[in-house]
């Protein structure tokens, strides 16, 4: 299995940045895409960005221009660097991993367990 720890989320003013930080773990696994998203209380989980092991990317049409998903594979590392923040960005972000287990062709999923950011005044 694959653990995913999120840092990084914090108080920031609206205009303000962050930039989030997932940490991938586990044994005997292959992470393909890689991705954040977010929950805000009362709403659904969203898509805010994936990106996949080759790096290509996709976000959100709410936050295109504004964020930034990036990896570095070597440390197993996930980031997600968020400008221009604004109020309705205020939610629980989530790191996720898609992966396959390194003897195996099962697709599975892997969810961390959310970073607040919350963009107020």
């Amino acid at each position: 299995q694959v653990q995913l720890v999120e840092s990084g989320g914090g108080l920031v003013q609206p205009g303000g940045s962050l930039r989030l930080s997932c940490a991938a773990s586990g044994s005997s696994v292959t992470i393909n895409a890689m991705g954040w998203y977010r929950q805000a209380p009362g709403k659904q989980r969203e898509l805010v960005a994936t990106i996949s092991s080759g790096g290509s990317t996709n976000y959100a049409d709410s936050v295109k221009g504004r964020v930034t998903i990036s990896r570095d594979n070597a440390k197993n590392t996930m980031f997600l660097q968020m400008n221009t923040l604004k109020p309705e960005d205020t939610a629980v972000y989530y790191c996720n991993a898609r992966y396959i287990a390194d003897w195996s062709s099962r697709l599975r999923d892997a969810w961390g367990q959310g970073t607040l950011v919350t963009v107020s005044s």
